[in-house]
């Protein structure tokens, strides 16, 4: 399925179950399911047995912020950073390792392991220095740095305070700052 077929078929459920249709509500989080289950099926070889846990925690995280979807973002988009999020949460339960995974704070959609790209040695020292941020202040940085989201965003999506959030990217980022001297 095209990923516009896929946005157009699930757009419509998920407007009418925002009004309150909860079989349409249901029809979105099975299309929904559905797509999940090949998109993390292809990033979770290594842990095939938690594939159906990520897919049911994701839709429970679909189902607790479905107050925070904005009309004006494509239903497709907000679902996969969510199910992202909860795929790295994942690694780092787990200990990724790096020779068996690559890191979606690497890559985009649109981009696949062993594509030639320029930018790759960049993202990859990036991701790096990533890890050695405590976790609170490398999502903040990954949230409002990386992905762009406002701090009022971050901060709702991580539970922090907006002044915490502000705290968290400005200790991150003059930590690796810190850290790039160190390199240099």
């Amino acid at each position: 399925m095209h990923p516009d077929d896929f946005e157009n078929r699930l757009a419509p459920l998920w407007q009418r179950a925002c009004q309150g249709d909860e079989a349409a509500y249901r029809a979105a989080l099975a299309l929904v399911a559905t797509r999940l289950r090949g998109w993390l099926r292809r990033r979770m070889q290594s842990w095939p047995d938690e594939l159906e846990d990520l897919v049911q925690e994701t839709l429970l995280a679909l189902h607790l912020q479905r107050g925070t979807y904005d009309p004006a973002v494509p239903v497709s988009a907000w679902v996969l950073a969510i199910a992202r999020h909860k795929l790295i949460d994942l690694w780092r339960r787990r200990g990724r390792h790096a020779e068996l995974h690559t890191s979606l704070d690497e890559l985009t959609d649109d981009q696949m392991p062993g594509r030639d790209d320029a930018a790759a040695p960049a993202r990859r020292d990036l991701a790096l220095l990533l890890e050695s941020l405590p976790v609170a202040q490398r999502d903040a940085i990954v949230l409002t740095k990386v992905e762009g989201l406002s701090v009022a965003e971050a901060a709702e999506r991580t539970g922090a305070s907006i002044s915490a959030l502000k705290v968290q990217v400005h200790r991150g980022l003059k930590k690796l700052a810190d850290l790039i001297r160190k390199e240099a």
